[in-house]
């Protein structure tokens, strides 16, 4: 099984722009918080973005249309995801890798999501 899209959910503290800021903002409440990550352990998933961007990195794969320059102020959530369950992950050979493609918020009336890709073979 294979989980993916935007799910307007920034699960952890270093999804968010501000951890502090963003708890009563709806995407990062306690209750989404702590609902993501039930969902996420229920199922065993695996995330294969903390993998590539190891923690405590902040990454994001959206940033508001309101900033002038979304890289320079990077206030980004990351609400897009990827999660394999143990099965998947199971038959995979060799590495997975995980990208987030941020420059493409650079073109010319872009999406405010980055897409996002993972690559693995089974």
């Amino acid at each position: 099984l294979l989980i993916c899209g935007d799910l307007n959910i920034a699960p952890g503290e270093f999804d968010v722009w501000s951890h502090r800021q963003m708890l009563k903002i709806v995407s990062h409440t306690p209750q989404e918080i702590e609902a993501f990550g039930e969902f996420v352990a229920s199922g065993e998933l695996y995330d294969p973005f903390r993998d590539a961007y190891p923690l405590p990195e902040k990454i994001f794969t959206w940033w508001s249309y309101r900033a002038a320059d979304f890289r320079k102020s990077n206030r980004g959530l990351r609400l897009d995801h990827i999660l394999l369950n143990p099965a998947l992950k199971a038959r995979v050979t060799g590495d997975i890798t995980a990208k987030i493609h941020d420059h493409v918020r650079e073109w010319e009336r872009p999406s405010d999501h980055a897409p996002i890709q993972v690559e693995f073979t089974i």
